[in-house]
């Protein structure tokens, strides 16, 4: 039989550019078996994606919903539409007046349980239809926040505008909006300029393979 319909757990390196579902095809077709994703990245994100085969697919929920741990930059003075640079940065503002400690008191503001708007550039269905692509049609969008825990949020000075971070956080917390509230709480707008995930739960990047590669399997007892 397949060993990878009796299921197993592969941690994939998702490549900057390509979309989760891309990583999930790639695998099907070396695999041979079913395959799917716990806990999609974003196309300009890179980094952890953990993916279960055959009948662990039954256990994607459980991997979804454990912690995760993110680091990129956040670049300061502009804001985009989609938190990102998915679109083209626009309304900027000064913000060579900001020191360090301003950079630990924004931090602090998004550290806990919070109320998170998600950007309107995300899949989450609005009345039947993903939020992106009404968005992308130009037309408004209102989400409704949710609550999320952030339980480290780091940030630091490096090139300004750019600033590194590392945050580690619950499911269902958007990055990209923790960026454009960070902004908005200094002044000078921010948006995400890059993404990695670098942990979930006990999994860790370091142990991922790339995707063109399975010599490297992980299985879960």
């Amino acid at each position: 039989m397949n060993p990878f319909e009796e299921g197993r757990v592969i941690l994939v390196n998702k490549p900057l550019g390509w979309t989760s579902a891309d990583v999930v095809k790639k695998i099907r077709n070396r695999v041979h078996a079913k395959v799917g994703h716990a806990g999609t990245l974003d196309p300009l994100a890179t980094g952890l994606l953990i993916l279960c085969t055959g009948k662990f697919t039954k256990k994607i929920n459980e991997y979804m919903a454990k912690e995760k741990e993110y680091t990129g930059t956040i670049t300061l003075g502009a804001t985009t539409p989609s938190y990102d640079l998915e679109t083209t940065p626009g309304n900027q503002k000064d913000f060579s007046s900001l020191t360090p400690a301003d950079l630990k008191e924004a931090a602090k503001k998004f550290t806990g349980n919070i109320i998170q708007i998600p950007p309107v550039y995300s899949a989450i269905k609005k009345n039947g239809e993903r939020s992106y692509d009404l968005a992308r049609q130009g037309r408004a969008v209102v989400l409704d926040g949710r609550k999320v825990t952030v339980s480290v949020f780091e940030m630091v000075i490096g090139q300004l505008p750019l600033v590194s971070f590392r945050v580690v956080c619950t499911t269902g917390t958007y990055i990209r909006s923790l960026a454009n509230d960070i902004g908005g709480y200094l002044g000078c707008g921010a948006y995400l300029s890059s993404l990695c995930r670098t942990r979930i739960g006990e999994y860790f990047l370091k142990d991922a393979i790339d995707p063109d590669a399975l010599e490297i399997i992980r299985t879960d007892n």
